[in-house]
């Protein structure tokens, strides 16, 4: 037997997953509606800041497991549409359990958020329950966010407290599906 306790012999074949995507958990059926990728426009603001408009993709997938990964990323668009930078980046993982919804995000600019809330249909309700931070990221002190499938599309508000400012609206977006659900 080699010294890796016989590891290395597992790598040797190389790993090909199935192309299938097994069943949603049980437990994400409240969540079911939001699996798949979304793109759309919004508009942002906030004291701090000038008002911009933003590209977004969103994408929610599973591996079967009792919970639904999530990525999103954003480009600021110019009046036109046209790019004019990255935006924002978050990703995370989105799980029901019997007090309701947890919703762990990860933000590139080095912030990380725990948020609690409520699923009614295909409406969503998450408020932060904690953020932490690195030294060199901007000072988020909690949120609110609103989700609801209307009319077939993914619209989404979301509420920032951060930098000395109390709550208030940060990001709104209205999110189609890529693919007809």
């Amino acid at each position: 037997m080699s010294d890796d306790g016989g590891l290395a012999a597992d790598f040797e074949t190389p790993f090909v997953p199935d192309d299938e995507t097994p069943p949603l958990h049980e437990s994400l059926t409240p969540l079911a509606f939001l699996v798949g990728t979304w793109r759309g426009v919004g508009v942002g603001g906030y004291p701090t800041i000038e008002s911009f408009r933003f590209g977004q993709e969103v994408v929610f997938s599973h591996a079967g497991k009792p919970s639904l990964s999530y990525t999103s990323r954003s480009w600021v668009l110019d009046d036109a549409g046209n790019v004019l930078r990255a935006g924002a980046a978050e990703s995370g993982f989105w799980r029901m359990t019997d007090a309701g919804l947890e919703v762990v995000l990860a933000h590139a600019t080095g912030f990380a958020e725990v948020w609690v809330g409520e699923v009614s249909g295909s409406r969503i309700e998450l408020s932060t329950d904690v953020v932490a931070r690195t030294a060199s990221a901007k000072e988020v002190t909690g949120g609110h966010r609103l989700y609801g499938l209307v009319d077939g599309d993914l619209l989404y508000a979301y509420d920032m407290a951060a930098v000395g400012e109390s709550l208030q609206a940060h990001l709104s977006a209205r999110l189609r599906p890529v693919q007809p659900r």
